[in-house]
Formats: C-alpha cells, sequence, structure tokens
C-alpha cells in the first residue's frame, strides 16, 4: 500500500532505518541534573518571594491596628467629650509620647491606661502613645499618634501613625 504524503523512495528509507550503534538516545544524566539544578534555583526564589510577601504583610497588619487603635481612644473621648475638651486625655507629647500607663483615678486616665494596654499587647512592647487636645473657640480638635518597633517586618525601627479629628 502506497502512503498517500510520502514519495516511496523516501517511505522505504524510513522503514530501513536503524541507529547505529554508540548513538544516544534518551536523555542524558548532565541534562537530568541541569533541569534539578534550575528548578531549585526557582523554587528558592519563589520561598524568597513568599518570605518577603509574610514580613509585608505583618507590617500592613500593624498599621491597620495602629488605625483601629486610634480610632478607639478617640471613640472613648467622643463619648467622655467635655472631659477631652478640658485636656483630660492628654497623654504625652507628639515629640515623646508616653509609654507607661498613667494610675487609673478617673474615666479619663483608665480609658488612657486601657489604650496603652492594648497599643502594647497589639503592636509589641515598644508601642507608645500620645494624645493631644486643643480648644479654640467651641471647637475641640484632638491628635493621636502611635510609635511602634517595625524592624521585625523590614520597616523602619520607628514607625509612626498619626490622626487629627474635631471632637
Amino acid at each position: 500500500m502506497r502512503h498517500p504524503v510520502l514519495p516511496t523512495h523516501l517511505l522505504q528509507q524510513a522503514r530501513h532505518y536503524s541507529p547505529k550503534k554508540g548513538t544516544q538516545r534518551g536523555v542524558s544524566l548532565i541534562e537530568i541534573l541541569i533541569a534539578v539544578l534550575v528548578l531549585a534555583v526557582g523554587l528558592l526564589g519563589v520561598a524568597a518571594l513568599q518570605a518577603n510577601a509574610l514580613k509585608t504583610n505583618q507590617s500592613a497588619v500593624a498599621r491597620s491596628q495602629a488605625a483601629m487603635l486610634a480610632y478607639l481612644i478617640l471613640d472613648a473621648m467622643r463619648a467622655n467629650r467635655d472631659a477631652a475638651a478640658s485636656g483630660a486625655y492628654n497623654l504625652g507629647s507628639l515629640d515623646n509620647p508616653a509609654c507607661t500607663a498613667p494610675t487609673a483615678s478617673n474615666l479619663a486616665t483608665s480609658d488612657q491606661a486601657y489604650w496603652l494596654g492594648k497599643l502594647k499587647e497589639n503592636l509589641g512592647d515598644a508601642a507608645c502613645g500620645a494624645i493631644r487636645c486643643t480648644t479654640a473657640s467651641t471647637a475641640t480638635t484632638c491628635t493621636v499618634r502611635i510609635r511602634w518597633d517595625d524592624s521585625r517586618a523590614g520597616g523602619s525601627d520607628t514607625q509612626r501613625f498619626d490622626v487629627a479629628t474635631r471632637l
């Protein structure tokens, strides 16, 4: 039977083809080792990328926690607006935040102590916070500053989050 595509003389040559002894067939060991090496380098790159992603994700979580904790103390101050307007919630200074909780003797210092405890719980023992409220005419403006150590996540040693609002 004749092949529909190949001419007869090529078809006969293809039938009688036999590899010579000593010609290479299959894959050599060196080719396999090079493929494994390329695969290993690629997997190491993926592992490094994953580790870097985890570090930056941890830094983002800390920043989100700082925002949530800033709004926590601001909500407490809105609930006790008269004390906040009179400066009872002022804590530390914006340049030098307080790192130790005041002794709780009234609602404002109790809120501050709770807030600083939550800062240390969520952002680490090096976390500090400052609150500064000023009243001009009828408006009270409060600034909250949170500082924490972000060196473990690849950031700078001192990260800072500020939020200012009018009560």
